[in-house]
């Protein structure tokens, strides 16, 4: 059985989504540690209309983080359907890595959302805060599962209240994108 098209959600304001955003969870993926802790997006908007994207996350005690751009799909469109782009490696960015961001729930008031892209690989539950009340990740797991999600694979992202501040030791060789292209 052929799985249907996924549902985006329409009319989003760029403005009101941009901010910083946790990750409650989080299907494991290639590109993000596995250790990864305190994990989270921060979205400004350019004077051009593209997003600037900041991801961050904690391992091994250390901040890792990767900086690239999004912008609409297609900018005819009111669909929440983005692209995403990120230079890698993050030591030495040279290679263009693009992929889909859709916004398949967000919140009337901007504080919560479901983030997915078409071949339901790649799933995120974010939030303005770093914990979310668990009826309504419930909510949202339930909203994945309706969408074609195997949601058995999704992971909670442990999260420190309060988070960590930008400084501290970073991880500045990229040791975390090289243990997440094997496997560690």
């Amino acid at each position: 059985m052929a799985k249907k098209e996924m549902e985006v959600v329409r009319g989003v304001d760029l403005e009101r989504y941009m901010g910083r955003w946790y990750e409650i969870a989080s299907f494991p993926s290639f590109f993000q540690p596995r250790n990864g802790v305190n994990t989270r997006a921060t979205y400004k908007l350019n004077t051009d209309g593209t997003v600037h994207v900041l991801n961050e996350t904690w391992s091994g005690g250390k901040r890792v983080y990767i900086e690239g751009s999004a912008y609409k799909a297609d900018p005819k469109s009111d669909e929440a359907k983005l692209k995403v782009k990120f230079y890698v490696p993050p030591f030495l960015p040279i290679i263009p890595v693009t992929g889909n961001y859709w916004v398949l729930y967000l919140e009337d008031d901007y504080r919560y959302a479901l983030i997915g892209e078409p071949t339901r690989k790649y799933l995120w539950i974010l939030c303005r805060q770093t914990h979310m009340d668990e009826e309504i990740y419930n909510m949202l797991v339930q909203k994945a599962k309706e969408e074609g999600y195997d949601v058995s694979k999704l992971h909670k992202t442990p999260q420190s209240d309060p988070p960590p501040e930008e400084g501290g030791p970073q991880d500045t060789k990229g040791i975390w994108w090289f243990k997440s292209l094997v496997g560690k």
